[in-house]
């Protein structure tokens, strides 16, 4: 490619992990197509109405809490370089309780739909949205990386290829796919608008955060302009996003051990068939850790590699998925720390956190055990 041509990726998935590279990738001169079976951004997990974006809290450091530790603050500077206080986050402090008892912590409530927007955004002419363009598989011909729909047939082609598509990832390039143990955990929120005083001071946290007020004008007109929030709920396994009764009962009695009277607050709604809800789908790894970095190539293995790093990869075909939970946390640093790859560099990553996030280290781990 010559040097002063840009370089081209298609990028699966139009979520917080999507649109993170996309606008990673762009600020660095990229061309990007952006392709999901949406008709447009954020509607997937990333269309929660309210987050709160604060490090993982642990007694000792951990690979999670270390990760959230550097990625927290890049989301919060994207915030703050890019959306407006009041029209898609607001700064707070969080009351942390329970298992989380630290004391009050500087965080953020985020609606993560307006950080997407916003890098789409600034991506400008360097980015190629496809909406309702749902990829059936990858496949790679004459060094491209084609998008093939259901049918077989071509819907974009670059020479680069991330797969930013939650549980889509393990349909996608099935040969390295095979080997990523990755497991859908449905959510649910119970939230209501707020028509009266919050019920408590600021946000609260031990299992799960009551959020007492959030303001945004994004929020209309799916959502009341400020509501109070409780969640989630946490369920391995499940898929199915219908809201039910059993989940709001769920946070209602983890909110009873924060604030009872918001609790009853809830219970209440939920009686009244007033309380709203939302539930959604996050994709997570088997060891809750995120998949960011080249895809690994198990047909070109041998018994001579003795770490996950040295595995071969798939030529120009890359990882970001599996940020469960935490993709307010991670999804900006986790985007730029791949673009930086993708452009021939070292991300700015210690090395052990690079292999605790790599997505060869599952079949690297079987091929070790000889399975």
């Amino acid at each position: 490619m010559p040097p002063d041509e840009p370089h081209h990726a298609l990028v699966i998935g139009a979520g917080l992990a999507g649109a993170a590279v996309t606008a990673a990738l762009c600020r660095r001169g990229w061309q990007v197509t952006l392709l999901d079976a949406a008709e447009g951004p954020a509607r997937a997990a990333s269309a929660l109405p309210v987050g709160v974006l604060s490090p993982h809290l642990t007694r000792q450091p951990t690979p999670m809490s270390r990760l959230t530790a550097l990625g927290v603050p890049v989301t919060r500077a994207e915030l703050e370089r890019l959306v407006p206080e009041g029209a898609g986050w607001q700064p707070v402090d969080v009351d942390n309780r329970g298992a989380h008892a630290q004391g009050r912590q500087a965080a953020a409530l985020v609606r993560p739909g307006a950080l997407v927007q916003a890098w789409l955004t600034e991506a400008g002419a360097r980015l190629d949205t496809r909406w309702n363009a749902p990829v059936a598989s990858l496949s790679r011909h004459q060094g491209q990386w084609q998008a093939l729909d259901a049918r077989g047939e071509p819907i974009a082609t670059a020479p680069h290829a991330v797969v930013a598509a939650a549980l889509g990832t393990r349909t996608l390039a099935p040969e390295a796919g095979a080997h990523w143990p990755l497991g859908p955990v449905m959510g649910q929120m119970s939230l209501g608008a707020l028509d009266c005083a919050p019920l408590a001071e600021r946000p609260q946290r031990d299992d799960g955060v009551f959020v007492p007020e959030y303001r945004d004008s994004g929020l209309a007109p799916h959502w009341p302009t400020v509501i109070w929030a409780m969640g989630s709920t946490y369920a391995r396994g499940q898929t199915d996003t219908t809201p039910t009764d059993a989940a709001h009962r769920d946070n209602a009695a983890r909110l009873r051990t924060l604030v009872p009277a918001a609790a009853d607050r809830l219970e209440s709604l939920l009686a009244d068939g007033r309380l709203l809800g939302w539930a959604g789908v996050r994709c997570a790894s088997m060891d809750r850790l995120p998949l960011v970095g080249a895809a690994p190539d198990p047909l070109s293995w041998t018994t001579r590699q003795r770490t996950a790093a040295a595995l071969p990869r798939l030529p120009g075909l890359w990882l970001l998925s599996a940020l469960g939970s935490r993709g307010l946390s991670l999804a900006a640093a986790c985007g730029q720390w791949l673009a930086a790859e993708m452009d021939g560099e070292t991300p700015s990553l210690d090395a052990d956190l690079r292999a605790a996030v790599d997505p060869a280290r599952f079949a690297w781990r079987r091929a070790r055990r000889g399975l």
